[in-house]
């Protein structure tokens, strides 16, 4: 048997656990995402929200947990999609139609597993009694699959599941679907390019593809969030454009689209939809703590005992799981909000903040980044105030620039002789009402008597 299993090691067992833990933390903070968007909604809106579905399950001698500020909300819709009649419509490319929530939801499930949660852990030696199989320990990382591809497996991943979008949208033989899909397919190709390229902004300041090295990086320098803030602006923008949130959730947008791809579907192919949207938000929000808020680390610049690159304990792993896992939280927390403070922008306006702006901004940092790595940069607080310094430097030149190009008003007014916005020559043109009544700001007053 020792021989058989003489691959399993302590990374191997540590990267099976860390995947079947993280899978499961996903699942149900999808669930508890929903919840939490829906009482941020309500607050910004003045409601109250879920509040009234507890885990009673309607038996009475669990009548003390009614309630509880409406947190069996998830488990409730979990069931009820569970439970629906599964109906497909006819003429339906059912194959496809079937595939296509499964695929979008994968890679949202395996995409985090370069993400080191704990950083490293130096696992002691043990052995497995009932396979008698010892296994050797030493440093190993708190990742599901710590590669030395790194970043790249992240972007590749996270990108496939825009296949299950547009094969979902096709497959529905519905003409606002196939438009949803025809929206998400151009979108993910213009944002993922200002993505990218923000990518290889941290990469080659970095010079390394391994997460590790960018908190390592992180640790010594300072945060890549103060250093490169249009870097991490640019991330972001394109980060919720990737993940079809407000404002370029155009791709389901209801009031022009019904429900966008996924109008046809309904019970948990339904659900799979938005388990994918909201675990691709939270595997994107710590693709984004990685790269530019330190990973791990609690504060930049400060080396605490537990959550510096260099501790290794079991106490140490525990307390970067927290970190880690409360700043995605943060960044989740961020994205609901600019959903409800943000209205949705036109379809012409996504591509066009990509295309022509987002596309050369981050084209021109990545330009001036090469420059500043190719002369040499220092370390410490002075790399982050070089760097913060130039960013500031650029965006107030591209700034003046920008103000100065000849702008396209595509609501111009066309001039038409004789309307009453281009009269004739000598012609003066008056549509004020001729009636004093439809003068007065003030109607109930207008309407008094004066004598």
């Amino acid at each position: 048997m020792a021989d058989l299993l003489g691959f399993v090691s302590a990374q191997f067992l540590v990267s099976v656990l860390v995947y079947a833990v993280i899978v499961h933390v996903l699942l149900a903070g999808a669930g508890y995402f929903t919840y939490l968007e829906r009482k941020i909604s309500a607050y910004i809106q003045d409601r109250v929200g879920p509040n009234r579905t507890g885990f009673d399950l309607g038996l009475p001698f669990l009548g003390f947990l009614k309630g509880l500020w409406g947190l069996g909300q998830p488990l409730a819709d979990g069931i009820k999609f569970m439970l629906k009649e599964d109906y497909t419509p006819g003429k339906v490319d059912k194959v496809l139609f079937t595939l296509a929530p499964g695929i979008v939801v994968i890679p949202a499930l395996i995409g985090f597993a370069v993400i080191p949660w704990g950083g490293v852990w130096d696992c002691p030696s043990f052995t497995i009694p009932l396979l008698n199989l010892h296994v050797a320990g030493g440093p190993v990382q708190i990742a599901a699959l710590p590669v030395n591809v790194g970043v790249i497996y992240m972007v590749a991943v996270t990108s496939l599941g825009v296949y299950g979008i547009t094969l979902g949208g096709w497959a529905s033989n519905n003409k606002y679907s196939f438009l949803g899909g025809l929206r998400a397919t151009a979108q993910m190709l213009a944002y993922e390019l200002p993505l990218g390229i923000s990518l290889l902004v941290v990469l080659l300041m970095v010079g390394s593809l391994l997460p590790m090295d960018i908190i390592r990086y992180q640790e010594a320098n300072g945060w890549l969030l103060l250093s490169q803030p249009i870097a991490a602006i640019i991330f972001f923008i394109a980060m919720l454009a990737e993940a079809n949130r407000v404002p370029f959730d155009n791709a389901e947008a209801e009031s022009e689209l019904v429900g966008g791809y996924h109008t046809e579907y309904n019970s948990m192919r339904f659900a799979l939809f938005f388990l994918a949207e909201y675990s691709h938000l939270a595997v994107s929000s710590a693709f984004f703590v990685l790269l530019f808020m330190g990973g791990f680390q609690l504060l930049p610049f400060i080396n605490d005992p537990l959550t510096a690159t260099g501790a290794t304990g079991l106490l140490a792993v525990l307390a970067k799981l927290g970190v880690y896992f409360g700043k995605v939280l943060f960044m989740v927390l961020v994205i609901m909000l600019v959903r409800w403070t943000v209205p949705r922008l036109r379809y012409d306006q996504v591509m066009s903040t990509a295309w022509q702006g987002l596309i050369p901004l981050s084209l021109v940092v990545l330009i001036a980044t090469s420059v500043a790595v190719f002369f040499g940069l220092p370390q410490g607080f002075s790399h982050v105030l070089l760097l913060f310094g130039g960013n500031l430097v650029l965006f107030v030149v591209l700034w003046y620039v920008v103000g100065r190009l000849p702008a396209y008003n595509p609501n111009r007014k066309i001039p038409l002789l004789g309307s009453r916005f281009y009269p004739l020559p000598g012609e003066r043109v008056d549509h004020a009402p001729s009636d004093p009544m439809a003068r007065e700001d003030r109607p109930y007053e207008g309407a008094l008597p004066t004598a």
